[in-house]
């Protein structure tokens, strides 16, 4: 079966698309200054983008990992998230506090979906 990676670094690739699943490197929010509104918001329409551009939709999402910088922003990211999950397309997801890449991140998701 083929393997096939898109915007591939040394380090990794944006995106990885084998045996009809698609792999999302993790996804950050465009505006490192906004509130957890804000960057949940703008990480999820990044993860529209890259879904479509691999053939698939929120629809398909099969699994999400949200990592937050604090889980007092849960119920912040959590309202965006549950407004941007068609309803009876809830992926299996988990989402756990961690340590950020970069101090003014506060939330970072990873993605893995089925293609349409």
């Amino acid at each position: 079966m083929t393997i096939q990676r898109f915007e591939t670094s040394a380090r990794m690739s944006r995106t990885v698309i084998h045996n009809g699943t698609i792999y999302l490197c993790g996804q950050v929010a465009e505006d490192r200054s906004a509130d957890i509104t804000g960057q949940t918001e703008t990480m999820l329409a990044k993860v529209d983008a890259l879904l479509e551009a691999a053939g698939s939709s929120r629809e398909h999402i099969l699994s999400a990992t949200v990592y937050v910088k604090d889980m007092a922003d849960f119920q912040g990211m959590n309202a965006v998230w549950d407004n941007w999950v068609p309803e009876g397309h809830a992926p299996a997801r988990a989402c756990v506090e961690a340590k950020m890449a970069s101090p003014e991140l506060l939330v970072e998701i990873s993605v893995v979906a089925a293609i349409k």
